[in-house]
């Protein structure tokens, strides 16, 4: 049985993760959350007071609470998921500075899916030479960064095959054509929106999108649990969905 500390419990991902841990042979044994409602497992308010053993982090917290979780792992020499997306440069260097002290896992998104579509998205930009790309992601109206981690990841795919191509986030201000090296970054926020990604390459009188669509949140959760159950067996890293699906 896999023993999680549960970094950001009280938030609507951290109840997923909880609801579907025992189909995944996992226990939360303690949880993170500045709001330190009544659980099943103790709940505590930062995570240098969480004093209960176990064999790995997972996390769907904040950005602003990342750094001292961290920190916490690097202390106890703990494996950690980190699924919280919207991280400023300094937390990714915070990222790959734990890394050098214990196993980290970070992810924009878990779902295996998204990672065939990171995959996919870069041969089309191989192959698709001259076409016009834009990303449009749309959640659910109580998401709070935009655009979404996962349409950064989806940037970067581009980016490390057309270094040339750079982002437009906002179109409104700036009355001219489309630069033919830019990429257009649209956030849709509304309803219950579970996420939903769509890479559109648009070219002489054709057209090709490459879409994915999460139906469920249970498919990040159950990612989560298979990250963490690789992740506590790596040595002191900064590993990703590359390295679990590969």
């Amino acid at each position: 049985m896999l023993k999680v500390i549960l970094s950001g419990c009280g938030g609507k991902m951290g109840a997923v993760v909880a609801g579907v841990a025992p189909q995944n042979h996992a226990e939360i044994v303690a949880g993170i959350d500045k709001s330190t409602v009544a659980r099943a497992y103790p709940v505590f308010e930062s995570p240098s007071l969480c004093d209960i053993k176990a064999d790995v982090v997972i996390d769907f917290s904040h950005p602003s609470a990342l750094g001292g979780l961290l920190d916490y792992c690097a202390a106890k020499n703990l494996p950690a998921v980190i699924a919280t997306t919207g991280l400023t440069e300094e937390l990714r260097q915070k990222l790959q500075k734990t890394g050098e002290k214990t196993a980290i896992f970070y992810a924009s998104n878990l779902s295996v899916g998204v990672f065939v579509l990171n995959k996919l998205v870069k041969q089309a930009t191989l192959d698709l030479t001259g076409f016009d790309i834009e990303i449009t992601e749309r959640h659910h109206a109580q998401k709070i960064d935009a655009p979404s981690g996962t349409a950064l990841t989806l940037l970067n795919s581009i980016q490390s095959v057309l270094p040339s191509l750079h982002p437009v986030f906002d179109r409104h201000a700036v009355s001219k054509k489309r630069d033919k090296n830019e990429i257009g970054i649209h956030a849709v926020r509304g309803g219950t929106i579970m996420g939903e990604h769509e890479i559109l390459f648009a070219g002489e009188n054709e057209i090709i999108e490459i879409r994915h669509a999460a139906l469920s949140k249970d498919i990040f959760a159950s990612g989560a649990y298979r990250a963490a159950r690789f992740i506590v067996s790596q040595k002191p890293g900064l590993y990703g969905m590359g390295d679990l699906i590969n």
